[in-house]
């Protein structure tokens, strides 16, 4: 397959338990980000960008490519950055982007948070 797809990661996640936090330690979705950088297959196009929406569910990534469906995933730390490149890795190589459930990471398993249709 030769289509890019974008890995979203929300740069300015901050973890809702981690509002006391020092406010100049780096945010979660920052050192994720860091540990991609570099790090994912070919196809893959990591894209950092500012919030998700996803404030109360931590660290949040997001997939999209043509034609496919997005998925949007929370509660992801840097240490799991190799589960985030296996998922893209995944999502990749279905022309719909829908990974059959048992295919998926564990983490990704249980911790969607929105799926959305294609644009038509």
């Amino acid at each position: 397959m030769t289509e890019t797809v974008d890995l979203l990661v929300c740069v300015t996640c901050r973890y809702m338990d981690r509002r006391d936090a020092d406010p100049d330690a780096p945010r979660p979705g920052r050192l994720l980000a860091d540990a991609l950088s570099g790090a994912l297959p070919e196809g893959i196009t990591l894209r950092e960008t500012e919030c998700l929406s996803n404030c109360s569910r931590g660290c949040t990534v997001a997939l999209r490519g043509p034609g496919k469906w997005t998925y949007v995933y929370g509660n992801l730390a840097a240490d799991q950055a190799d589960t985030v490149a296996e998922g893209a890795a995944k999502y990749h190589s279905h022309s719909t982007g829908v990974v059959p459930w048992r295919e998926r990471p564990e983490h990704f398993r249980k911790n969607c948070i929105a799926r959305i249709p294609p644009l038509k």
